[in-house]
């Protein structure tokens, strides 16, 4: 089919490791025919002067920068939630929930013209066995619209907003306000391939889903992705995150993907 740029479509290039020299201080030894007469001797502290001391330092905090970003880390400066062990980022896939539930394009998020591919689904809390919801909290049932207007591009519809919130944002441990940006920031710390809605209407493989999702994303592994399936069809991608938004592994969820060789990925309308 002709390829169609999706609104929910996002792109982030890698940051390249860093490669970090530690500095060596040999007790002992001196540079004292080197450095000018009326120059002071460094201080020497345990046998290692301050500035090799605060070089290391220096040297040590970016070695541990870089090893971050070689991780893939998405430093964030909203709020972490807390109650649980990690965050469950569900994608679905729009055609299959549109032929299912909106064949006639009624809705916003499956009238033609569209052309919605993954949607968020929600992001839901999660622990390693099972997961909390419907969680009591001082915040109200209700999403304002003035609040979930502002995240109709990547949930398109105030009622699923009002039902994430309900159902999975109440047991974050965060406000609704709190919530919903965490949301928008799990999506944009994912990289969607354009491989995955150029192949619509074709037969894939949830191998073949996570592998491009693997290549695309730093830090993620098969083992933090699970691919599920709806009568045959592509139906969501689920993808585990730390509280902080980084990638990380997640048995329970990856044993319940699609078991599927092949799957069907239904056309963006």
């Amino acid at each position: 089919m002709t390829s169609k740029t999706s609104p929910l479509r996002r792109r982030r290039g890698c940051l390249a490791p860093l490669l970090i020299a530690l500095p060596l201080a040999l007790a002992g030894c001196s540079d004292d025919q080197s450095r000018p007469a009326d120059a002071k001797p460094p201080v020497q502290t345990g046998g290692v002067t301050q500035a090799t001391t605060q070089s290391a330092t220096q040297a040590t905090q970016k070695a541990a920068q870089a090893e971050s970003e070689r991780q893939g880390s998405f430093p964030t400066s909203l709020p972490t939630g807390n109650g649980f062990d990690f965050y469950v980022l569900s994608l679905s896939w729009s055609p299959t929930w549109c032929m299912d539930n909106d064949s006639s394009g009624q809705g916003d998020q499956c009238r033609a013209g569209r052309n919605a591919g993954f949607i968020v689904h929600g992001l839901w809390p999660q622990n390693e066995r099972g997961y909390p919801e419907f969680c009591p909290t001082r915040e109200s049932d209700r999403v304002p619209a003035s609040l979930g207007r502002n995240y109709l591009d990547i949930i398109p519809s105030m009622g699923l907003i009002g039902h994430q919130w309900r159902k999975h944002g109440s047991c974050s441990g965060l406000s609704q306000r709190d919530y919903l940006a965490t949301t928008r920031a799990a999506f944009e710390r994912l990289v969607l391939p354009d491989t995955l809605e150029e192949a619509t209407g074709n037969r894939t493989g949830p191998a073949a889903i996570e592998g491009a999702l693997v290549e695309a994303n730093p830090g993620l592994t098969e083992h933090g992705i699970a691919v599920t399936c709806d009568g045959g069809r592509l139906d969501e991608i689920r993808i585990c995150m730390t509280r902080d938004l980084n990638f990380r592994d997640c048995p329970e969820v990856d044993r319940a993907a699609c078991r599927a060789k092949t799957i069907t990925q239904p056309p963006i309308r």
